[in-house]
């Protein structure tokens, strides 16, 4: 049980994300998932060492790595897209945050946690993923309709 699992899914990744595939909503897009199993094989990965999810998977730090403690799921301001979530669970490193003093790295700015490419099979990885996206919700900003683009008057004083 090694990477070579997930090989296909990479190679239709990167075709997908390159425009070699085309499908109804253009880009990469998983097969349907199970939400309940993606929650289960998230539980069963240990992911919740140093995961949570507010008001359904409360985070577990006898299987972590101490202090980490990162929040998934609850309202953004974006989707979050099925690339995003996957490049997430199998290269953690792409999408750690970059720059002096960020939470969570190692010295060389890598991130902590472990390599699951090696005991994840794919089918847990879309219904992981599918469970993740199912727990972000988006709000829309706040904005005013009637914005010109001119400058607000000055503030008298």
């Amino acid at each position: 049980m090694g990477i070579d699992r997930l090989a296909p899914w990479l190679v239709l990744l990167v075709l997908a994300s390159a425009g070699g595939c085309e499908s109804e909503s253009r880009g990469f897009v998983l097969p349907p998932g199970d939400s309940q199993a993606g929650r289960a094989a998230f539980v069963a990965l240990g992911c919740p060492g140093c995961h949570f999810v507010p008001g359904d998977i409360e985070r577990n730090p006898a299987l972590g790595f101490g202090e980490i403690s990162v929040r998934l799921g609850g309202p953004v301001s974006r989707v979050k897209r099925y690339g995003e979530l996957v490049t997430a669970v199998i290269h953690p490193q792409a999408s750690l945050a970059r720059g002096p003093n960020v939470p969570y790295a190692d010295a060389q700015g890598r991130s902590p946690m472990p390599d699951y490419n090696a005991r994840m099979t794919v089918r847990e990885l879309v219904d992981i993923t599918h469970y993740l996206k199912d727990v972000y919700g988006v709000w829309a900003p706040h904005y005013n309709p009637y914005f010109t683009g001119e400058p607000l008057a000055a503030a008298t004083h």
